[in-house]
């Protein structure tokens, strides 16, 4: 069978991060389920943020099977808040997509602490490669400062 893959359909489907039962849903927009509706599945575009978003929350060592898998962010928790660790952590960001997340191309890792709230916010843009399609998002990262 020589089926050509069109349109976004090339960006994928992937089960919907938090993994939720959609009892509304069709077969076609999830995947089945014995009590009817399916698990929501995330598609296109909106899989690609989700993968961002998981990869970004997940401390490398967290998954047993892959413990590479993941982000070095998560070792910054305690660190100064500081132009240094700032720069880790775009560091970390950008190594970690490019690293695990091929549809995309990393374009911009910015940083902005909101000292007062424990919080980073970094805003990550990015391209996906198959449509040219520029994006960002923005990646709240919790703190507790020194130790």
């Amino acid at each position: 069978m020589d089926e050509q893959i069109s349109g976004k359909e090339i960006l994928g489907v992937g089960w919907n991060f938090p993994v939720r039962i959609d009892r509304r849903l069709g077969n076609e927009r999830a995947a089945p389920y014995r009590g009817g509706g399916g698990i929501a599945l995330a598609r296109h575009e909106d899989d690609i943020e989700q993968a961002v978003r998981i990869i970004l929350a997940t401390a490398k060592g967290e998954r047993r099977m892959r413990p590479a898998f993941g982000c070095d962010i998560h070792t910054l928790v305690y660190a100064p808040e500081n132009e240094a660790t700032f720069s880790l952590m775009r560091y970390y960001v950008e190594d970690a997509l490019t690293m695990w997340e091929p549809r995309i191309e990393v374009r911009e890792v910015l940083v902005a602490p909101e000292v007062n709230e424990g919080r980073v916010d970094i805003m990550v843009s990015y391209e996906v490669r198959a449509t040219k399609d520029e994006r960002s998002l923005v990646y709240p990262f919790y703190t507790l400062g020194e130790d």
